[in-house]
């Protein structure tokens, strides 16, 4: 998984003049300015307090190339986010599988909404890298003997599995993104846990790392206040 921030309009101070409009009118403008390091405070209180409009005033646009089973997952996320992927009717799709690595946890034990994962045997991570890179070949071949004989190409990637990997460009606010990092990331800090699939909470702390250094104070606030997108 790879994840690009290729271009973003966010800093703290976008949260402080958007939440000072409603007492200040027009001067809130002055807090883009100032250092926001003197009203960490309110930015701590709009998160405690769950006043949640004020973080909506910035914008990101991250790249990112991932399974097609995780962008299934990722488009789950619909408000306040924006989504342009890859298509398969348009471009012939490139020949990129994903295969767990060995940290890749591969059992899952106990019953659907009381369960946890543990560490796979060596056999079964060599099993589930010769199983997939096997299913993936002969797959592809399939997509190409179908586009060398004219099938449309909106058709052909109908043979292609979900561990295919495809693009897109996401772009979001912090609000939109603390609400999807509190869903798809696991933390100690988080007041109500969360039991993500690991690959799509990779793309998240690649997603968080980022933004994090963007509004640290934002970032910061959310992890103090529990992971809860206000």
């Amino acid at each position: 998984m790879t994840v690009e921030l290729v271009k973003h309009s966010a800093a703290d101070t976008d949260v402080l003049w958007a939440a000072r409009v409603s007492t200040a009118g027009e001067q809130s403008l002055d807090e883009l300015t100032k250092d926001p390091e003197r009203s960490k405070g309110l930015i701590n209180f709009l998160m405690r307090d769950r006043h949640g409009s004020p973080f909506e005033h910035n914008s990101m646009t991250f790249f990112i190339s991932a399974p097609l089973f995780v962008f299934r997952e990722f488009h789950r996320h619909r408000v306040g986010w924006s989504y342009n992927e890859e298509s398969g009717r348009y471009r012939q799709l490139q020949p990129v599988f994903y295969v767990p690595g060995a940290s890749r946890k591969l059992v899952q034990q106990g019953r659907p909404g009381k369960y946890e994962f543990v560490e796979g045997t060596p056999e079964q991570h060599a099993l589930t890298g010769r199983a997939m890179e096997g299913v993936y070949r002969r797959a592809y071949e399939t997509y190409l003997e179908m586009l060398e004989a004219g099938v449309a190409r909106e058709v052909a990637r109908a043979v292609l599995p979900v561990g295919l990997y495809s693009s897109m460009y996401a772009t979001c606010n912090a609000r939109s993104l603390m609400h999807f990092l509190g869903l798809r990331t696991q933390h100690e800090q988080a007041k109500v846990p969360s039991f993500p699939q690991r690959e799509i909470e990779m793309v998240g702390e690649a997603m968080e790392e980022q933004w994090s250094k963007l509004m640290p104070l934002t970032h910061a606030a959310f992890n103090a206040n529990g992971r809860v997108a206000p």
